[in-house]
This record gives C-alpha cells, structure tokens and sequence, in this order.
C-alpha cells in the first residue's frame, strides 16, 4: 500500500512531514512516497538512519503557500507538492494521498484530477470530534460552502459510511446542525434538508444544536462548509483558550502547583481524549480517490497518523461503500 504524502505541506514542513512518514512506515508497514523539493527533503532524512525500507522521494519543484489562491495557485504550479501528489494517485502510483498544506488546494487539486465519485456531486471534508461517548463526526468542514439540499444528504450517507467502516459505529446516529430541535427552524435549504434525512433509511434523530457536537448523542453531524469551518475554528479557538487559562491558574500558586501535581495522570488522559493528533486527520469524502487533509500545523503524531487513516481506508474499501450507500439511497428517497 503506497501513500503519497504532501512532504511540503504544513506549517513546519519538510522537518514534522518527514519524521511522521518515517514513523509511519516503521509502525505500519506502508510505503510512503514524499512528494516535494528531493534537496530538502534529503537533507530532512539524514536524520533518520537507517532508513525504513517502503519510503521514496518523487521530485517536486513547486510549493503552495497557505495564503495563495487556491483555484489559481493549482492551475499555476503544476509541479507543486499538492499536484504531483494527487496526480501519482490519478495514474495509480499511490492509493491515497495526505496533505498538512492548503486545504483549498488540495479540495482543488483533488476534485479537479479525480473528479468526484459515482452519483455524488460535492465533496465534504469530514472532521472527528471528541465527545463524552466517543467520537462525532461533523461534515462538511469547508469544502462546500454553498450546498443544495441534496448534497447535505449525500454528506449524511458519506458520513454515516466513513463511521460504519473506519469508526466501527454499527449504526451511525445522525443529525442535522440548526439553531433548534424544532423541524421549522432554520433557513428554508435546512429546512428541506430535514425533510430528505427523514425520508432516508438513516438512522436520523432529528436536529443538533452546537452543544451537540460534544455531547454524544449524534455520531455524524451535517451542516453546509461555511458554518461548519466556523464551528471548526472556533472550537480550535476555545480549546487554546482553555488551555491557557488553565496553565495560568495551575502555576498561580504553590498550592495550585501542587495540585497540578496529583492530577497529573487525570491531566494526560483529557489531553488524549481531546488530542487532535489521535484522530490524524479528515478524510475529503466524496472524490473519486482516497486523501486526508491534515491540520496546519499537525504534529508528527498527527502526521503519522493521519497516513495510518489512509491506509484503513484503503484496506476497508470505503469508496467503494458510498457509492452503494447512496446508489441504494437514491431508490429509497426518489
């Protein structure tokens, strides 16, 4: 199984994208191709030896920047780390690809050189949560920020099927993000989007609030792309915050230090439980190929992961288990 990876990608590129590769295929068994500058990326490796048999350079002479236009950046710089990348998918040198970079682009370059899958018409990026019970997933996440009713729906099977075979979730519970539990709340396209999910075969409970998307009772969330990045970084925001405030208090004194102390190993099992970097990344679900967008600046740990969740989705055949899905949804609801 080969895994392309955007080795330019991502706020501290080449240096995190490498080591996570690295300790990608020693741990996993994957073969890793590093798609970016071969100097760098070079020089990024002498670090590691020997090196893990399963891991390749392919030259790419081209960088995206975070702040490039997405649409025109990929038309432009063809031989960037992102292109070259998604296109040794496209000719089946790999069978997944992962980017930190530019999640725009990689939307981009992803929708334009693999078009989407069978039957489905947007893509939807897909972003895990934790919650008190496990995980929620919540899509789209800003692939798509103008959506018809009929794509939230194919978001809800796409999410729904992601669950059932990399999650493991029997029977994915669903909901539909709004301002109010009540089916008339809402924008008319919310509105209509109610009535779709319960005509399907969904397991649909109704509408989520954003309390929701922590507390468990739904394990697939689906809004449209702008308010579900919104939601995406201001949940980044608040547990920065959070996090910072805490430290504040917890060094205040030596009474709070010693109780920072004690708590240590309660400490460390909320930092796992809300650690991005357990999760890898968030499968762009939708595209006719396999690729997961990584955080800006993801961890090694992330990165590492995130090659893990391309191969499970590789291995469990998930594109193929949407197109199903919503082939069989499509006889149920038309």
């Amino acid at each position: 199984m080969r895994i392309a990876v955007d080795g330019m990608g991502g706020d501290r590129a080449p240096g995190v994208v490498v080591e996570g590769a690295v300790q990608a295929v020693q741990q996993y068994g994957v073969e890793v191709i590093l798609v970016g500058d071969q100097t760098q990326l070079c020089q990024e490796l002498r670090h590691f030896t020997p090196l893990p048999n399963g891991l390749t350079i392919h030259h790419a002479s081209e960088v995206i920047g975070m702040n490039e236009s997405p649409a025109a950046s990929v038309r432009k710089k063809r031989d960037s780390s992102i292109n070259v990348a998604a296109q040794l998918v496209k000719e089946g040198k790999a069978e997944a690809f992962f980017s930190a970079g530019s999640t725009g682009a990689v939307v981009c370059a992803t929708t334009l050189l693999w078009r989407q899958l069978q039957k489905v018409e947007r893509p939807g990026i897909a972003v895990v949560f934790p919650n008190r019970q496990g995980v929620t997933i919540l899509i789209d996440a800003g692939a798509n920020i103008d959506p018809k009713p009929y794509h939230l729906l194919q978001y809800a099977i796409m999410g729904s099927t992601y669950s059932r075979y990399i999650l493991h979730l029997e029977n994915p519970r669903v909901g539909l993000l709004n301002v109010g539990e009540e089916e008339s709340k809402g924008p008319e396209f919310i509105q209509e989007t109610h009535q779709l999910l319960q005509q399907s075969s969904l397991t649909f409970l109704g509408n989520a609030e954003g309390r929701d998307v922590f507390s468990g009772k739904y394990d697939v969330i689906v809004c449209d792309g702008f308010v579900g990045n919104v939601a995406l970084k201001a949940v980044e925001s608040v547990a920065l915050t959070l996090t910072g405030f805490l430290k504040e208090e917890l060094a205040r004194n030596w009474m709070t230090r010693m109780g920072s102390f004690m708590a240590q190993s309660a400490f460390k099992a909320l930092k796992k439980k809300m650690d991005y970097a357990e999760y890898g990344g968030a499968p762009l679900l939708g595209v006719n190929g396999i690729c997961i967008i990584g955080h800006g600046s993801s961890s090694v740990k992330a990165i590492k992961n995130a090659i893990r969740v391309a191969g499970e989705f590789v291995d469990h055949q998930v594109n193929q288990h949407i197109i199903e899905a919503i082939d069989g949804m499509q006889q149920v609801v038309g």
